[in-house]
């Protein structure tokens, strides 16, 4: 039994309970407890078994077995979607910095254009008269 956790108590405590239901049931909880207050919960799911003395004798190890290595592939897997998630942020953040880049490159650029003029200018001659519009009212 204590071979097949060895896994998990490479990196935390695991608190082990027994309990007596009945004259020939015993029910064993083992509880991984969480190593920091930002690891995920399903991390410390517990592991319970109920059977009679013999029946755990015999296959307690086999089901501690498949525990264990269910809850190494959820670490795996945890791991891995956190480091995929972390590594997309980082080349979310280097695009926001590319475009930002661009956008402030490209008024620079249009603002050399819009100072040149379009064609040229005609101002009206000093003794041009202006009217004024006769009122309707």
């Amino acid at each position: 039994m204590f071979v097949e956790l060895m896994q998990i108590l490479a990196d935390r405590t695991v608190m082990i309970t027994v309990a007596r239901l009945n004259d020939d049931a015993i029910r064993v909880n083992v509880i991984p407890q969480r190593t920091g207050e930002t690891e995920n919960a399903a991390l410390a799911t517990p592991f319970s078994i109920t059977g009679t003395p013999a029946e755990l004798d015999a296959e307690l190890s086999i089901h501690l077995l498949g525990y264990v290595e269910s809850h190494r592939q959820l670490r795996t897997s945890l791991a891995e979607a956190k480091s995929q998630m972390d590594a997309a942020a980082k080349a979310a953040q280097e695009e926001a910095k590319r475009k930002t880049a661009e956008r402030k490159k490209k008024p620079e650029e249009k603002g050399t254009e819009e100072e040149k003029p379009a064609g040229p200018t005609i101002e009206p001659s000093p003794d041009a008269r202006t009217e004024a519009t006769p009122s309707l009212f």
